[in-house]
C-alpha cells in the first residue's frame, strides 16, 4: 500500500514528502494550537493552580492542626505523669502514715489491755482474799462448833457458855495455825 503512495505521488510530478503535511495544516493546526494554549492559560490553569493552592492551604492546616493535637498530647502525657509521680508519692505517705496509726493503736491496745489485765488481777485477788476470810470465818464456826460438841461429849456436859466455847475454839484454831506455819 505505501508502495502505490509513493507510485501515486511519483507519478502526480510533485515531490512530496508524505512526512511534511502541507501548509494550511500547519496553518489551521497552529491556530488551534494557540486557541487551545489561550484557553488553558485563561480557564484551566487558574483553576488547577487554585485547586492546588486550597490542597496545598488544607494539607498545612491539617499539619498544623496534628501538630498542636501532637503538642497537646505530650502537655497531656507530661500532666499524667506529674499526677502520677505526685499521686505515688501521696500513696507512700498515706501508707506510712497507716503503718504509725497501727503502731499506736496496737500499742494503745496492749497498753489497755494489760491495764484491763491488771484490774481484772487485782479484783479476781480481792475476790479471792474476800471469799478466803468468807470461808476462813464459816470455817471457823463450824469447827468450834464442832468442836464444843465433841469436848461437851467427852466431858459429858454441855458448853452454853459462848464467850468461854469461843475463846477455847479461838485458842485452838490459833495453835493449830501456828502447827501448820512451823511445819512449812
Amino acid at each position: 500500500m505505501l508502495n502505490a503512495l509513493v507510485t501515486n505521488l511519483a507519478a502526480e510530478g510533485e515531490p512530496n514528502n508524505p512526512l511534511i503535511p502541507a501548509w494550511y495544516d500547519i496553518i489551521w493546526s497552529g491556530l488551534w494550537f494557540i486557541v487551545i494554549l489561550i484557553v488553558v492559560w485563561k480557564v484551566a490553569l487558574p483553576r488547577l493552580t487554585k485547586m492546588l493552592d486550597e490542597r496545598s492551604a488544607a494539607i498545612e492546616g491539617n499539619i498544623a492542626k496534628a501538630d498542636e493535637a501532637q503538642k497537646q498530647a505530650e502537655a497531656a502525657l507530661e500532666e499524667y505523669t506529674r499526677q502520677l509521680a505526685e499521686a505515688r508519692t501521696e500513696a507512700g505517705e498515706i501508707r506510712e502514715a497507716a503503718r504509725e496509726d497501727g503502731k499506736k493503736i496496737v500499742a494503745e491496745a496492749k497498753d489497755a489491755a494489760s491495764t484491763e489485765a491488771a484490774r481484772i488481777t487485782a479484783t479476781a485477788h480481792t475476790q479471792i482474799e474476800a471469799e478466803r476470810q468468807t470461808a476462813l470465818v464459816s470455817l471457823r464456826s463450824e469447827v468450834g462448833t464442832l468442836a464444843i460438841d465433841l469436848a461437851g461429849g467427852v466431858v459429858g456436859e454441855t458448853l452454853s457458855d459462848d464467850a468461854r466455847a469461843t475463846a477455847v475454839v479461838d485458842r485452838f484454831l490459833a495453835d493449830l495455825e501456828a502447827s501448820e506455819k512451823a511445819a512449812q
